[in-house]
């Protein structure tokens, strides 16, 4: 069926792409953070509501909801796409750039443009299609947790059956149009880890007199950091960083308690799972050494991002069909940071996919990555993202023969 051939896909969606690049700049100039965006949820369903689709806005998150459906019945896929921004001043110096505290660091103003996009190819081919497509717009992903309401709220079910896969697009920097993932884990999971030693305070110059949770702290550090060489297999990698320490604010004063906060990177549920137990164990450990106790906190932020073995084998079939070969890179390894939409493939098999969105004049290995300030992503990619999105839910919901 020629309608739902690569070429004509592409076609279409090189047709949308002014129109594309207009909302996705105009998402870029009002940003907004957090799990509450009036304004770019209005833009969305202005953009939707000429495709007479079923939408939907959520009750706890300022979320948008749409059902695509074909012509006939059958199964049932999800595309999703962020939409807040990151509490960062902009400095790209572009004519379009936020004025208002806040940028699109992460370009998920270029995946909600993106998705609407692959929302008006799927909306010409209903006739083609049997089965729906839901369309999950998502607040809430900077922040972690927007994923966990919109599935509390129903998106997986939103056509009236669970979808049997999902699927999402993230642009990063490298060649413009170049498409990457892979099987099994992309995306490590995100925890945090929060010690505070308590011992007992006192004048700087009379430590014997007190408690000193300052060097116990300072020891727990390194010893984190040799947990990871010795006790991780490097099969199954384990990240920590420590990114904050805080004391005593006053020079000539030892401290009642002293704490740490760090990020704990991993690629597997039992990783985390032995991290929980033994992180706050090895602290208390130290602690008791030195005649201090510890109190610990572990919190899982994001589980990791695994993708479903047979839905990214067929991502990467599907991308190389549209786009060729020269396109689509099979990644060797995952990696490190985290993704709201783990939640989503926790649910339901599906696939991530990252898409070069460096700009031409600038070189990809000198780009500045994303949540920068200075991060630049090339609108271009917009057709594509949309050509992607759409052949990627049509290998589920369109009818053959």
């Amino acid at each position: 069926m020629s309608a739902l051939t690569p070429g004509s896909l592409r076609a279409d969606a090189a047709g949308l792409r002014d129109g594309l690049v207009a909302l996705r700049r105009r998402l870029h100039h009002e940003p907004e953070v957090g799990f509450e965006l009036p304004r770019t949820q209005a833009a969305i369903i202005q953009a939707l509501r000429p495709l007479d689709l079923e939408i939907r806005t959520g009750e706890r998150l300022s979320s948008v909801t749409a059902v695509l459906r074909g012509d006939r019945p059958g199964p049932s896929v999800l595309l999703r796409a962020d939409m807040d921004g990151l509490a960062i001043g902009e400095e790209t110096g572009l004519e379009y750039a936020s004025r208002n505290g806040a940028m699109h660091a992460c370009g998920h103003d270029l995946h909600v443009a993106g998705l609407v996009g692959a929302a008006r190819l799927l909306a010409t081919r209903r006739s083609q299609i049997r089965g729906s497509v839901v369309l999950m717009f998502q607040p809430g992903e900077e922040a972690g947790g927007g994923a966990p309401l919109m599935i509390d709220e129903g998106v997986l079910e939103a056509a009236g059956q669970r979808v049997e896969a999902a699927y999402g697009i993230h642009v990063l920097p490298g060649a413009p149009g170049t498409f990457s993932t892979r099987p099994g884990p992309l995306m490590g999971g995100a925890n945090v880890l929060r010690t505070r030693v308590i011992g007992s305070g006192g004048h700087s110059s009379r430590p014997h007199e007190a408690v000193d949770p300052v060097p116990v702290l300072a020891e727990i550090v390194l010893a984190l950091q040799s947990y990871v060489t010795r006790r991780v297999s490097v099969f199954d990698p384990v990240v920590i960083s420590v990114t904050k320490l805080a004391a005593s604010e006053v020079l000539n004063v030892i401290p009642e308690r002293a704490e740490l906060g760090a990020t704990v990177r991993t690629l597997s549920k039992a990783a985390s799972e032995r991290l929980a137990t033994e992180l706050p164990a090895l602290a208390q450990g130290i602690a008791t050494a030195h005649g201090c106790r510890a109190e610990t906190e572990f919190e899982v932020v994001y589980p990791v991002t695994v993708n479903d073995t047979e839905r990214a084998e067929s991502a990467l079939n599907t991308l190389t069909e549209t786009f060729g070969a020269e396109r689509v890179l099979r990644l060797e390894s995952p990696v490190m940071a985290s993704e709201d939409f783990s939640f989503v493939l926790d649910e339901v098999p599906g696939a991530f996919v990252f898409l070069g969105a460096t700009p031409s004049h600038v070189d990809p290995a000198r780009a500045e990555m994303n949540h920068s300030p200075r991060a630049l992503f090339d609108d271009g990619v917009l057709a594509d993202q949309a050509a992607a999105l759409a052949a990627l839910a049509l290998r589920h919901v369109a009818a053959r023969g």
